[in-house]
């Protein structure tokens, strides 16, 4: 069993880097090095923070190959912060396999609550949403994104969806489409941000006005299928 070592989940800013807690700042600054999704995004906020620390990257494209490196050390008794580029770790971001792997070599993994997309859009959805089904991201494949919609389809619960802010018009397209256009429903838009706004309306009518504004940006769509 491994004593001294533990991996906090650390949550980081989804746009507004006041939103960073006092406990993470202190973790992020006691920790011997800090586990990120990219290089660029972790050193934009630490460095506003005047943190230097040793950087690991880990992301979808290398994390099988890296998370045997970070166990060793761990084995000399390191502690470790894992973020991700903005928001809370593993919430649709890369970490599952180093937490897996840490939890079965007995290495402590402490998370740390603070920033995330989707409590903030359920409360100012407007919707009661004191049960919801979070489905997260749909297939980037059109063919697929439908099939999904469609098992969707027989939840009657607010659903909450995820995606890139490039697919917005394509996702409510299909959304019209399977679900139909008077869905009742709400874009989230840049979260914490200073062009923060809730876009209320019908699927088809937030559909016509993403369409007529060319509307872009980070999103969470929220669906009442009830």
């Amino acid at each position: 069993m491994i004593m001294n070592s533990i991996l906090y989940l650390i949550a980081t800013p989804i746009g507004n880097y006041d939103d960073i807690t006092l406990r993470a700042l202190s973790l992020l600054r006691s920790v011997d090095f800090i586990i990120c999704e990219e290089f660029k995004e972790a050193r934009r906020l630490l460095s506003r923070y005047d943190i230097n620390k040793e950087l690991i990257a880990l992301n979808e494209h290398n994390e099988k190959e890296i998370v045997n490196d970070i166990l060793m050390k761990f084995l000399e008794d390191k502690t470790a912060a894992l973020i991700s580029d903005c928001g809370t770790p593993l919430f649709s971001d890369p970490g599952h396999l180093l937490v897996d792997v840490c939890i079965s070599q007995k290495i402590k993994v402490v998370p740390v609550p603070g920033a995330n997309s989707l409590l903030p859009a359920l409360i100012g959805s407007g919707f009661d949403f004191e049960k919801f089904y979070y489905y997260g991201w749909l297939s980037p494949k059109r063919d697929e994104r439908q099939k999904e919609l469609y098992r969707i389809k027989n939840i009657r619960e607010v659903i909450v969806l995820l995606d890139t802010p490039y697919r917005l018009k394509s996702l409510l397209s299909d959304i019209v489409k399977v679900l139909g256009q008077s869905k009742p429903s709400v874009i989230a838009f840049q979260l914490t941000m200073t062009d923060e706004k809730f876009y209320r309306g019908t699927a088809g009518e937030l559909l016509k006005l993403v369409e007529q504004k060319n509307i872009k940006g980070e999103f969470v769509l929220i669906i009442n299928n009830r």
